[in-house]
């Protein structure tokens, strides 16, 4: 899994908002569907997704599946944030000399 699986995952609104839900604990696919205008094989799909990314997790207890947010999983887009946050304040500061070197 890359920073380029997690921002596919992250891209659709439904999977987004499956993420948040599992922010409060531990649900199965029924829980997560509610409230959805969704069909129950499309969030599967979505689970299917998510888990790939890395994003979520699965426990399975009897024929109970529940799913929760994988703490670990978003360390690759913050791996990929953190090589741009050292670049654009480098970036900016050498503006602010160019804007200074041309207002003299």
């Amino acid at each position: 899994m890359n920073e380029l699986d997690v921002f596919r995952a992250l891209s659709d609104p439904t999977r987004r908002a499956v993420l948040d839900r599992l922010l409060a604990g531990e649900k199965n696919a029924t829980e997560l569907r509610e409230g959805l205008d969704i069909s129950q094989p499309a969030v599967s799909q979505h689970i299917a997704i998510l888990r790939s990314a890395g994003l979520i997790s699965e426990a399975r207890v009897g024929r109970r599946v529940n799913y929760s947010v994988n703490p670990d999983g978003l360390n690759p887009l913050f791996d990929w944030l953190t090589r741009y946050r050292a670049f654009w304040p480098d970036r900016v500061d050498r503006l602010k000399t160019l804007l200074k070197e041309i207002d003299q």
